[in-house]
């Protein structure tokens, strides 16, 4: 699990191709503090295993549907990327519950200052829009955001100049591809409202009141 705080931008070193997967060498400085073979640690949104490692650098595999369901798969040598570690116990949920696996790739369809905000649309899959709600939670390339506005086929969100400076999110322009992971509790949430194999009807608020709950 992760928060989505950013914790440093890393930059892709070298990108080994293999057959219908790849390996990435990452150099870094914050993430790799207290690394471990087999930590976790988000690229762009997307958790990753750390296979290996030295003093500024890791590197972790890629599988095919990584290379499928998310924009790692065009990163090369220079692409500058977004960097976390897996949430600590005893640390703080500054952000919101992101894990880390991506949902889709939403494209920036605009982008326009207000103040010393700039806001982003972004063109979602219609499928993952039942999920973004105003005022929710959304992970961009890892970053954890606060939905904006929801419209038919698109969101927006807001950057701060905090968020501009310290993740890669403050270079985009329209027509760039984002990782993006839905807040998983809405997840969950849709799927305990649906019917299931032994359930005729998904929860309602009959059920709840026939249980004693409402």
């Amino acid at each position: 699990m992760f928060t989505g705080i950013i914790e440093e931008i890393g930059t892709v070193r070298s990108v080994t191709p293999g057959r219908d997967a790849a390996t990435l060498e990452i150099a870094a400085s914050v993430v790799l503090e207290d690394v471990g073979i087999g930590d976790s640690i988000a690229v762009n949104g997307v958790c990753v295993t750390v296979t290996e490692f030295s003093r500024d650098t890791f590197k972790t595999d890629l599988m095919p549907e990584t290379l499928k369901a998310t924009s790692l798969a065009t990163v090369k040598h220079g692409t500058r990327v977004n960097l976390e570690r897996a949430l600590r116990a005893d640390g703080r949920l500054g952000g919101h519950i992101v894990s880390g696996h991506v949902d889709c790739t939403a494209k920036i369809r605009a982008m326009r200052a207000e103040g010393n905000a700039v806001y982003m649309e972004l063109a979602v899959p219609a499928e993952y829009l039942i999920y973004l709600v105003r005022k929710g939670s959304v992970a961009l390339d890892g970053t954890s955001l606060t939905v904006f506005d929801v419209g038919q086929d698109l969101i927006t969100v807001s950057l701060v100049p905090h968020t501009r400076a310290a993740t890669i999110l403050g270079a985009k322009k329209p027509g760039d591809l984002v990782n993006l992971e839905c807040d998983i509790l809405a997840k969950y949430a849709e799927r305990m409202l649906q019917p299931s194999a032994n359930q005729a009807v998904g929860l309602s608020l009959n059920t709840l009141k026939e249980h004693g709950f409402a």
